[in-house]
């Protein structure tokens, strides 16, 4: 297998999560969203929607990265993600479909540059854009959480992939995680780990 990522890609940090996680053998190719490498040809060929992760497997290569988390758990499962209880399934899903759906999207780095390039939105105002959308979706993040070691339970799942990139770029915009003790504990519970440790954007080949 082969992943497309990007360092500081929240959505790629989620795939390193749970490709290490699970322990899959993969190499990794850089696409540098900085330099829009993402929306070049070679890049496309492979992933029509231009965006960043793609992974690349003996079937093909899949997009999306909630899709492939899915995929994965569907086709490796020695380490599951996912607890086998349809209930609590789907509230692990509802989870982390609030962070790549309603949080992540408005807040992605495409977003961040058509406010600047084409709203003419200075640096401050972007950044209280930022603070504001992330803040008021951990607000309901934390409301569902229980206040275990990882955000359901005594193990990672996906939710705690998708959490732990959406908590690093809080930080990085200056968000007060004092205000999310849940969200915090969990965020540097997971970091003690090394599957997590190993995909942090810090300790990518890539990370300028």
């Amino acid at each position: 297998m082969k992943l497309y990522t990007y360092f500081r890609s929240s959505a790629a940090y989620r795939v390193r999560i749970a490709l290490n996680l699970k322990g899959i053998a993969h190499e990794m190719s850089a696409v540098n969203l900085l330099k829009s490498e993402q929306t070049g040809e070679e890049y496309t060929h492979k992933n029509s929607q231009g965006l960043l992760p793609a992974l690349e497997t003996e079937q093909g290569v899949l997009g999306q990265s909630l899709a492939i988390l899915e995929w994965l758990e569907e086709t490796h499962v020695d380490t599951p993600l996912l607890p086998s209880d349809p209930w609590q399934k789907a509230q692990i899903r509802n989870f982390c479909y609030a962070i790549a759906c309603d949080i992540h999207p408005i807040d992605n780095l495409r977003v961040l540059k058509y406010l600047s390039n084409e709203l003419n939105v200075d640096d401050e105002q972007k950044n209280t854009w930022y603070r504001h959308w992330v803040i008021e979706g951990f607000k309901k993040l934390e409301t569902m959480l229980a206040g275990d070691k990882f955000c359901f339970g005594d193990n990672p799942t996906i939710a705690d992939a998708c959490l732990v990139p959406q908590v690093f770029n809080a930080l990085r915009f200056k968000v007060d995680m004092s205000q999310f003790p849940k969200i915090e504990a969990i965020y540097n519970h997971c970091n003690t780990h090394k599957a997590f440790i190993d995909a942090a954007p810090e300790n990518q080949f890539d990370a300028a």
